[in-house]
């Protein structure tokens, strides 16, 4: 169990750009310190205050590789959005990596600006930095260019049947029945 200071904790997560943070952590026990570097797995907040209540911390090693879930961001406007109306899809949001702590990236950013109505792009297609390796399987689809889908509406039953009717004269009116006393 460790206790950190919530201002130091919020220091750091102000100065994060995505969710795998590596933090050099100064552990004193008693007269003894130790410095271990760690990556913060979890954050729990107070639902009503917003303020910090829990951290997971992962103690590492810098000369070990580890596999970490890294998130996808999406930049550009697809040709295919664009001139023909299709829609962008994200199919996934994050997927897992594999390097030294060093290399290890905020975030993965693909740019979608080339793709047209029924492209797509894979894991394998990301453009990954030097050292940094998905874990992830190559073939699944992280982002994809669509055709709109139209909903055809379903007529209710007997109503395509049933044509309104067209008025073209006065009706006669009906003689009224007179009242009949029994």
């Amino acid at each position: 169990m460790l206790q950190v200071p919530g201002r130091d904790l919020s220091e750091v997560f102000s100065h994060a750009a995505g969710e795998n943070i590596l933090v050099q952590l100064e552990i004193q026990d008693g007269e003894n310190k130790t410095n271990t570097l760690a990556l913060i797995q979890e954050v729990q907040h107070d639902p009503v205050k917003k303020a910090i209540l829990h951290v997971d911390f992962q103690a590492i090693s810098a000369t070990e590789k580890v596999v970490v879930e890294v998130p996808i961001v999406a930049f550009g406007d697809p040709i295919g959005v664009r001139t023909f109306g299709g829609l962008l899809e994200h199919i996934l949001r994050s997927f897992d990596v594999e390097c030294y702590p060093k290399d290890l990236p905020e975030v993965i950013e693909v740019d979608v600006s080339h793709l047209n109505v029924g492209d797509s792009l894979h894991v394998k297609d990301l453009p990954l930095p030097e050292g940094v390796v998905a874990v992830t399987d190559g073939e699944q689809t992280v982002v994809a260019v669509v055709e709109p889908r139209v909903e055809a509406e379903e007529p209710v039953a007997g109503e395509a049947a049933a044509a309104p009717e067209v008025i073209t004269e006065k009706k006669e009116e009906e003689p009224k029945p007179e009242n009949s006393e029994a």
